[in-house]
Parts: structure tokens; sequence; C-alpha cells
């Protein structure tokens, strides 16, 4: 006997927000609070997330990627809890459907670009039948499947970081996260970096953090600018880029709107 199956057995779950933070804390060390009372919510889209040197950047993403407990707050990712009193336990579940690009990642050099990325896949559980497809998808989405048989320590540190986009985003996310990714990447790969971030943000959680402006411009839909482990902006780039004027320092509206930001911070915090 076959059991009929409705469309609301199929269809994707859906959740108010992919990534909610509230009061979130995060120490590192025994006294500094990198992040420090964070209320985020994020859905689906492309953010981009700015803040100096120090900020907390790569705290709160190692945490959204869950490789940090939180130490105060709560925070849910698609629609589970992570860390607070029921601690953070494996998560695992969890992390399959989430794909996260560090500042520096490791891998095995005699390595070639498909054996390390079929290999994430792996880690990551997906289906052994869907690996080789899903390995081709992702090493052709950040160009190198002319490359894919080459080792790893062939390859330049550009190429190097596009083989870290790929695996992840080998097991398609639902949430991606990207420390730094064009990091090494030269003018043409960030042009179809920055595409391949509009493609992915039309149904994935995408946040990326960034030092550079011109890329949140151009690919981003929001911007969260984080200044000494706390939100002192949220909103669209261009409302951003209107918080600057000829006397603040940039190239583009976009930079000199987050120079004054930086000056002045509580300008930006009537807006989220």
């Amino acid at each position: 006997m076959t059991s009929a199956v409705s469309a609301a057995d199929i269809a994707p779950t859906a959740y108010a927000w992919e990534i909610l933070a509230t009061g979130l804390k995060v120490r590192v060390g025994r006294k500094r609070m990198a992040v420090d009372g964070l209320d985020l919510s994020l859905g689906t889209g492309v953010h981009g997330l700015l803040g100096p040197n120090g900020a907390g950047k790569t705290t709160l993403i190692r945490t959204l990627a869950t490789v940090l407990r939180p130490t105060e707050g709560t925070l849910e990712l698609l629609g589970e809890s992570v860390g607070g009193v029921a601690g953070m336990g494996e998560h695992r579940a969890l992390r399959r459907r989430i794909g996260y690009l560090p500042q520096e990642f490791g891998y095995y050099k005699r390595f070639t670009v498909r054996e390390f990325v079929e290999y994430m896949a792996w880690l990551k559980e997906v289906p052994k039948a869907e690996i080789p497809a899903a390995v081709q998808r992702a090493v052709e989405r950040v160009g190198l499947a002319d490359r894919a048989d080459d080792r790893m320590k062939s390859l330049s540190g550009g190429m190097v970081r596009r083989v870290g986009i790929a695996q992840a985003i080998v097991n398609d996310p639902t949430v991606l996260l990207l420390d730094e990714p064009t990091v090494g990447l030269d003018p043409a790969q960030r042009l179809r970096f920055r595409e391949l971030l509009q493609e992915l943000g039309t149904d994935t959680c995408v946040l990326v953090s960034t030092h550079l402006v011109e890329d949140v411009a151009a690919a981003c839909t929001d911007v969260v600018v984080f200044a000494e482990g706390r939100l002192v902006f949220q909103g669209p780039p261009d409302e951003l880029a209107s918080m600057g004027g000829p006397e603040h320092a940039g190239d583009s509206p976009l930079e000199r709107g987050y120079s004054a930001l930086l000056l002045n911070p509580e300008q930006g915090r009537g807006s989220w």
C-alpha cells in the first residue's frame, strides 16, 4: 500500500530567521568578551559583515559555525538552540546544513582538488551516491574544473582560497559562513565570486566577513557593522552610504559611510 505524501510533507522547512541571536556573549580567553550582548537576526540573502580588526567578527563567525560555545545569551541556528544551559552537544545534523570557510583552513597537500573536496563532502555526511556530482558542481562554481585533478600543493594562494569556497558549498548549505573569502583572489576572480554570492543568496543565508567594502556594495543586500564586540549598524548598503560625507575617509560613498559610522557608532543604532 502506498501512502499519500502531501505538499507540506516535502516542502522545505521555513524559519522566522536562519540565524537568531539575543543578548549573545562570547568570551575569548579569561577576560575579553569578543562578542558582547549581540542581538542579530539574519534570513535568506547575502549579508556583509564589516568591522575593524579586533571587532569580534571572526569570533562571531566561529560561534555561528558551532566551533565556539556562547558564554551568555541565546543563539538559534535553523530553529535549533545552540549552546546555553544545554551545552553545545554535537549538533551533528545542524552542521550538515552549514557551510564554513575559516580565515585559514588545513588541507593535505598531496590531495588533489577533487580528493580534498570529496573528503570534506564525506565529513559533512553528503550521501555517498551524491558526492561525485556535488564535488563536480562545487569545483565548477569556483572556476577550478580544469584544475580538479591537480594536487593542492601545486596551487597558488588564490586557487587554494577558491578550493576553500568549494568545500564550504559542496553540501548545498542552508547557512553559509565565509570569513575573508576573497583574500588572495585577483580582480577577475573577485568579480566571479560576487556573482556566485548573488546566486547563493537566492535560497541561502550567507554571512560574509570582509575588509573589502566594495565587495559588500556589489554583492550584499544587507550590511552588519561590528565594533568592539557590538552591533552598531544593520541595514541596506545605501543606508550606510548615506551616513558619510566628503569629509570622511574613503573612495566610495559606502566607504565614507563606513568611516563615519566607526567615528560615531551611536549614529547607526537607530537603524535597527
